[in-house]
């Protein structure tokens, strides 16, 4: 399988987790995905919108544009943050599926006051993935403090198993 199969395919299953959190986490009222708790960020919708900025983030690093979205310092309203990951995921998905494998592997020089890297634009599309696995583990025990117990199998096996061919 060539790298360009492969990372498609993650992006694309980037896409679904957050399709299927979306419509999960649709079903559950607003003031229980605002609600507190101590965590990396602390409710449930703080956590979607810290996937939603950083997938913000490595998407402009992939395309190389200096334009993305912080999120920081904004009114979490809950449909317009699920919507605005779903969108962004989907456009991180189209974009890698249009790259070239030459495309996948181009390196891009990262500086910024937290780290530099000069690494192939898929290790980034990894990273940013693997971030958001993270985060929806978070939300999934965040939810399970709630009483949320419903959440849907997206583990990435399962999506290479049900996924549309």
């Amino acid at each position: 399988m060539s790298l360009k199969k492969v990372m498609a395919n993650y992006a694309a299953y980037n896409a679904w987790v957050n399709q299927q959190f979306a419509q999960w986490l649709s079903s559950k009222s607003d003031e229980l995905l605002h609600k507190e708790l101590p965590s990396s960020f602390s409710s449930i919708v703080k956590t979607l919108n810290h996937i939603w900025a950083t997938e913000e983030y490595w998407y402009s690093i992939i395309a190389e544009t200096s334009e993305f979205d912080t999120r920081e310092n904004v009114v979490l309203v809950t449909d317009e943050v699920i919507k605005g990951l779903v969108n962004r995921s989907n456009r991180l998905a189209e974009l890698i599926g249009s790259m070239s494998e030459e495309e996948l592997s181009q390196t891009v020089k990262i500086t910024n006051p937290w780290f530099q890297c000069e690494l192939p634009k898929y290790e980034y599309l990894m990273q940013v993935i693997n971030h958001g696995t993270y985060h929806r583990g978070q939300i999934v025990t965040i939810g399970r403090n709630f009483g949320i117990t419903d959440a849907t199998n997206t583990d990435y096996n399962f999506y290479n198993v049900v996924k549309p061919q």
